[in-house]
């Protein structure tokens, strides 16, 4: 269902822009988020996108991070600047029907797409 890429290895301060393409029914009707999972840490969310194209994205990358849908090509793009050793984990996208107070959850998610790796080097 969703398909992510644009990870990749880059050095601390450098930029990445993954991409997350959904079929048109689910990229019409969901939210797309994306949540991290650095190694021997539990995932966590980082940002997302309303069906609507409210956004909103973690504390820890506020200011760095932004996401945005391009819709023409049923795409989201989460814009990475700024980044930091700390940012190096495997990121995937989901979607999801849930209400916007629940986005920032990964048990609200219905679909997964196969995680991208990111890494940062100091």
């Amino acid at each position: 269902q969703l398909q992510a890429c644009g990870g990749g290895s880059v050095q601390a301060g450098g930029f990445l822009t993954l991409s997350c393409t959904a079929p048109e029914d689910t990229f019409r009707r969901y939210s797309l988020a994306w949540f991290r999972q650095a190694p021997g840490k539990e995932r966590e969310f980082v940002a997302a996108v309303s069906w609507s194209g409210s956004t909103t994205v973690t504390n820890s990358v506020k200011g760095r991070f932004g996401v945005a849908r391009e819709n023409a090509k049923k795409t989201i793009n989460l814009q990475m600047n700024g980044l930091k050793p700390e940012d190096t984990a495997v990121y995937s996208c989901a979607g999801t029907t849930t209400i916007w107070g629940r986005i920032r959850s990964a048990d609200a998610m219905t679909y997964w797409g196969k995680g991208t790796l990111v890494t940062v080097s100091s």
